[in-house]
């Protein structure tokens, strides 16, 4: 095809490396997913030697998978924020809130399909003004989800007024009940498998996905590609809250009711899984398979610990340990990419 100055276009093609190397190839499973496998693995093994009948059972593999759907859906929402150079330390309220405001007398009148718009609705709405906030503010992420935090807790416990909010739509209520199982599997952990497969979809195969990483690696050089950046951390901070909504009512499911305190520590929690799977905090790399399999490491520890009767600060510590070690491998790469 010719050019408007009469010269034929030359197909562009990548360059290659400056040091002569050959460009690395991305693979389904690198290094770290291998690691993360193979600590699922070993925390298997001591489950099985440990507690082999209650560990092994399928009633507890079941627990674990259902423990680990609801904070999996949230961490997939981080990760895209982290991969996209931000942060939400607002998750956990938005979980609280939002479950609080879909299971209030008002809301529940309207069945379980206006409970979940609600849900939906008050996730967005608050991912909305954290991307309006950071986007257009400007503010700092830091303080902008902060300030969501303390908003959103606060509201929750304002609208529940401190009280624990029992559902009592009996179509929410069934989703929760082995006979709502798909081939043994809760309906949750489908929800969950979905979101999981959603969100590789959106990071791997799609224009946003790609302007996601190239926004979080170089925010300056997408600017001067064309990209519009500001928009990017909006559409992000969205799909955050998004993945907060959905999070939200998959708790209602399970737990039967809507509390202030729900999503305690949700952020710690989707962030570490986020750490230990190979996102950067820095932004512009990460895997949405390496989040879900720290999200599953650090709910078999949880299980582990339960079933062993171990005392809960140990736990913390041994989450602590994984977290550091983890950065530490990341400055290793790092240094020798």
């Amino acid at each position: 095809m010719n050019s408007p100055t009469g010269v034929a276009d030359t197909p562009k093609v990548p360059s290659p490396p400056a040091n002569g190397a050959p460009a690395k190839r991305r693979t389904p499973l690198d290094v770290r997913h291998l690691s993360l496998i193979g600590v699922l693995l070993a925390l298997a093994v001591v489950g099985a030697f440990t507690k082999p009948d209650e560990f092994l059972a399928a009633e507890n593999l079941r627990l674990i998978l259902t423990q680990a759907s609801v904070i999996g859906v949230v961490t997939v929402g981080v990760t895209f924020v982290i991969i996209g150079g931000g942060i939400d330390l607002s998750v956990g309220a938005i979980v609280a809130l939002a479950s609080v405001w879909a299971t209030t007398v008002a809301t529940q009148d309207f069945g379980l399909g206006g409970m979940l718009l609600c849900s939906v609705l008050v996730g967005v709405g608050c991912g909305l003004v954290n991307g309006l906030l950071i986007a257009y503010g400007p503010m700092v992420p830091f303080i902008a989800t902060l300030a969501m935090l303390a908003s959103a807790r606060g509201l929750a416990l304002q609208i529940s007024d401190g009280k624990t909010q029992v559902v009592t739509v009996e179509s929410v209520l069934d989703l929760g009940v082995k006979d709502a199982y798909v081939l043994g599997i809760p309906p949750i952990v489908l929800v969950f498998a979905v979101v999981c497969v959603i969100g590789w979809l959106l990071l791997n195969r799609t224009t946003f996905g790609r302007r996601t990483v190239a926004v979080g690696g170089n925010p300056e050089a997408s600017r001067l590609a064309g990209i519009a950046v500001k928009r990017q951390r909006l559409l992000l901070y969205l799909l955050s809250g998004l993945c907060c909504g959905i999070a939200a009512f998959m708790l209602i499911v399970l737990t039967g009711s809507g509390q202030n305190t729900n999503g305690n520590l949700y952020e710690l929690d989707a962030i570490a899984a986020a750490i230990i799977g190979g996102t950067l905090l820095s932004g512009g790399r990460g895997t949405i398979l390496g989040s879900v399999l720290g999200v599953l490491v650090f709910t078999t520890i949880t299980n582990l610990f339960a079933l062993n009767n171990l005392q809960t600060d140990i736990q913390q510590i041994a989450k602590g340990a994984i977290i550091v070690a983890a950065v530490l491998v990341q400055k290793g790469r790092s240094s020798h990419d």
